[in-house]
């Protein structure tokens, strides 16, 4: 039960970062694999590294946050598997403003794609999901979501959202036979972290509240992604497991 043989899952945002490094867990683990992104050219660089694994797994432009492209994606799935057994809500955006200097436009997009997105990609793909049986949603959500830690009001009030959001799903679709639960890192290398990162005097206070004394990597995150893809976690649905480094439960 430590693999994922025979699971068919979708992976959103699925060429950078935590997104890429569950593909490739999810690979690694025996899955075949459908990722998204918003260009093709992300969807070229990752399906051309993705060539040395012997299980199937296919590359699809789609922005989840619009309807037509849910639709895609949900006939994609119809049509090449007939259900789903997994679906990781990974995409999401960040625009590093103070509340006062974000326009209707800007959070609306950030609202839009952290949180709106997964709730109806989920609602699109629930037939799809209820055709395995045994299926599991996994929704990529932050520390941001408990606590501030400087990264925007509105990054920080959609993935609280995805936290309420997981909850409730997880207890009305329990009856359908899928779990529901949610992963909320504390700063993790990824594409959307990389300034930031760079940078001492923002890097400092970070290492200094991490226990750990380091910032996570991608892949620490896709394991724990794979393991609630699994049925060894079959007992766990509605949770949000923090992978923060120590940082939530230390006073400074």
């Amino acid at each position: 039960m430590w693999n994922l043989n025979n699971k068919y899952a979708l992976v959103t945002g699925g060429t950078k970062g935590i997104g890429k490094a569950t593909v490739l867990e999810y690979l690694r683990l025996g899955a075949e694999v459908l990722f998204t992104s918003r260009t093709q050219k992300d969807i070229d660089l990752v399906l051309e590294e993705l060539k040395e694994y012997d299980k199937k797994f296919y590359g699809l432009v789609a922005d989840v946050s619009v309807a037509e492209d849910r639709q895609k994606v949900h006939d994609f799935i119809e049509n090449q598997w007939g259900r789903l057994d997994i679906l990781v809500n990974n995409a999401g955006i960040n625009i590093r403003k103070k509340a006062n200097d974000y326009s209707e436009e800007e959070f609306r997009k950030v609202m839009e794609i952290n949180l709106s997105a997964p709730f109806e990609l989920s609602r699109k793909l629930h037939a799809l999901l209820q055709q395995s049986g045994n299926a599991k949603i996994v929704n990529v959500a932050s520390s941001a979501a408990m606590q501030d830690v400087g990264t925007g009001t509105p990054y920080a009030m959609s993935k609280a959202g995805l936290l309420q959001q997981t909850r409730s799903l997880a207890v009305e679709w329990a009856a359908d036979g899928i779990r529901v639960n949610a992963v909320s890192p504390w700063f993790t290398v990824t594409p959307l972290t990389k300034g930031l990162l760079s940078e001492s005097d923002r890097m400092d206070p970070i290492i200094k509240r991490t226990p750990l004394k380091r910032v996570a990597e991608a892949q620490e995150m896709a394991s724990i992604v794979a393991f609630l893809a699994m049925d060894k976690s079959s007992y766990i649905t509605g949770q949000n497991i923090v992978a923060d480094g120590g940082m939530s439960i230390n006073a400074i």
